[in-house]
């Protein structure tokens, strides 16, 4: 009863199309989560989210769940979560993620999964890290432990977009730190973020996990440009 007054007076819309939920459907409507364009890169050891990182950054595996394309289902999903503050966009595609990536063993073994951070007027402003429930889920598919205080952004680095790639690595270079560097160590550590597009920031992330003693790191994302 509460949930249909709720629906009546609040109803909930599909985060790709708009259109109203179904009582049975939840983030997506059935019709978009059918045509949302998934890459299912976590089938195969080299594709192309791995291959942004060739001769830049050591990685084991790179995966992406599905395909950022503009004006596309998925940017309306990436923008619904970022900036109109559906955070359940972010359990929802990392249950999906974490469900996938359960069945693959090369991934079975991670020991923790971090999520990119934001710098700390960037999560005060938003309210929340928008990868932080996507990689809640996974870890919790993965059975590894979530790691929020390790990976830490300390400069907001907010001109990115406006580098090429090589200056923006040299300035990414600098923006992150790790503390706490004993939970990880000899650790198989899954860098998760939202989208792959450079690769820049996850690569600043990789050179930083990497610099304590035998962490290998493989790498999941929601989405990846093409």
């Amino acid at each position: 009863m509460f949930h249909d007054l709720v629906s009546l007076f609040y109803p909930r819309a599909c985060n790709c199309c708009s259109i109203e939920l179904a009582r049975n459907e939840h983030t997506v409507c059935t019709s978009c989560l059918h045509e949302l364009p998934v890459t299912n890169y976590h089938l195969y050891n080299e594709n192309p989210a791995k291959k942004v990182f060739y001769g830049r950054a050591e990685i084991e595996n790179a995966t992406s769940l599905l395909f950022f394309r503009k004006k596309g289902m998925v940017q309306s999903l990436i923008h619904n979560l970022k900036y109109r503050g559906n955070e359940e966009i972010s359990a929802f595609l990392g249950e999906w993620m974490g469900t996938e990536l359960a069945e693959i063993e090369k991934y079975q073994s991670m020991d923790s999964v971090i999520p990119v951070p934001l710098h700390k007027n960037k999560l005060r402003s938003r309210g929340f890290n928008q990868v932080e429930g996507f990689a809640r889920k996974i870890a919790e598919k993965l059975d590894a432990e979530f790691i929020d205080d390790v990976l830490v952004k300390k400069s907001p680095g907010n001109t990115q977009a406006l580098r090429n790639r090589l200056s923006r690595w040299g300035n990414m270079e600098e923006t992150f730190l790790v503390e706490n560097p004993e939970k990880i160590k000899n650790k198989n550590v899954l860098l998760v973020d939202d989208i792959i597009t450079t690769g820049a920031t996850l690569e600043a992330c990789i050179e930083k996990l990497k610099q304590v003693g035998g962490v290998k790191v493989s790498i999941a994302t929601m989405a990846i440009t093409n």
